[in-house]
């Protein structure tokens, strides 16, 4: 079976790539269900696909993954309604990724691969629920924990091992340090700024990054979410002044609001911890796991 992989690896290096990108657009359509009905409570199987306007169901032609979009122009057939472009981003977007991971680990470990698209899928729907909801089910994310640890037993490569037990170790000891470390900096935070700074959410779903990245990803997840969270205020701070200073180009009207600043706005930091692991999961892993043993190196002096 493995010659056979390699033997239509090396005659058409381009189908598994195209097979996994195709298959990455349906788990994104599947995908965008999920954002829309996991926080809801509802099943993510029944009713079929449906227009959210109407409630009229969706032909199976129109929900062709990307395409769909494009040759409705962005309108349901059934009224007319504009959807979001968001629907065709997010199938895209999934679709890249299983291509990316399938390039990246497949030489060496196509299960790892196979299970790098799990973890990925996971990442871009816990992203859009929080975007959308400022939070992540803890369901969601201890399932996906508890994923990431039965996938370290069966695919030991996933932590670069070669042993089960070692394998589900390391991912047992990234998801305990992964959330314990979030979660006494969000107890930190809370008691300096006599607030809640994070949602318990988060800590759990760093644990799950844990789980199938290692304590490096979970602290790379931390720090990169937090440097990409600094720009992202800071962007929403100069956009919100500008919209300030829009809006006082006319006199308030009574009952008027002055235009909040971006500082003031709620960030979900679910999306920034997601960033930060796929970074470290598709393309730092090697460089930052080095970086970690060289300094070790020099602690310890061996």
């Amino acid at each position: 079976m493995t010659a056979s992989f390699h033997a239509i690896q090396n005659s058409a290096p381009w189908l598994f790539p195209l097979f996994f990108g195709v298959v990455g657009a349906c788990v994104g359509s599947f995908l965008n269900v999920c954002i829309l009905r996991i926080p809801l409570g509802e099943s993510v199987v029944r009713p079929r696909s449906h227009c959210r306007a109407c409630g009229a169901p969706v032909a199976w032609h129109d929900n062709i993954p990307v395409l769909g979009w494009f040759v409705l122009r962005g309108r349901a057939r059934c009224c007319g309604k504009a959807f979001s472009f968001r629907y065709p981003f997010i199938e895209a977007l999934t679709a890249a990724l299983f291509v990316a991971c399938w390039v990246i680990f497949a030489p060496v470990s196509p299960a790892k691969a196979l299970c790098g698209m799990v973890f990925v899928s996971a990442l871009v729907c816990a992203t859009f629920i929080d975007i959308d909801h400022f939070k992540i089910p803890d369901a969601f994310t201890v399932g996906l924990a508890a994923l990431g640890i039965v996938f370290s037993i069966l695919v030991p490569s996933l932590h670069g091992q070669t042993n089960a037990l070692r394998s589900a170790l390391l991912g047992l000891q990234g998801m305990l340090i992964g959330s314990a470390l979030l979660l006494w900096i969000a107890l930190a935070a809370e008691t300096l700024l006599r607030k809640e700074a994070m949602g318990f959410g988060d800590v759990t779903f760093l644990g799950a990054i844990g789980a199938f990245c290692g304590w490096q990803g979970a602290v790379v997840a931390i720090f990169g979410g937090a440097i990409i969270g600094t720009f992202w205020v800071a962007a929403m701070a100069v956009f919100g002044k500008i919209a300030r200073k829009k809006i006082l180009l006319k006199p308030l009207e009574p009952g008027d609001a002055p235009a909040e600043l971006g500082m003031q706005a709620h960030v979900p930091f679910g999306p920034m911890l997601a960033a930060g692991a796929l970074v470290y999961f598709l393309w730092l892993h090697h460089w930052v796991d080095g970086r970690i043993a060289d300094f070790a190196r020099v602690v310890w002096g061996g």
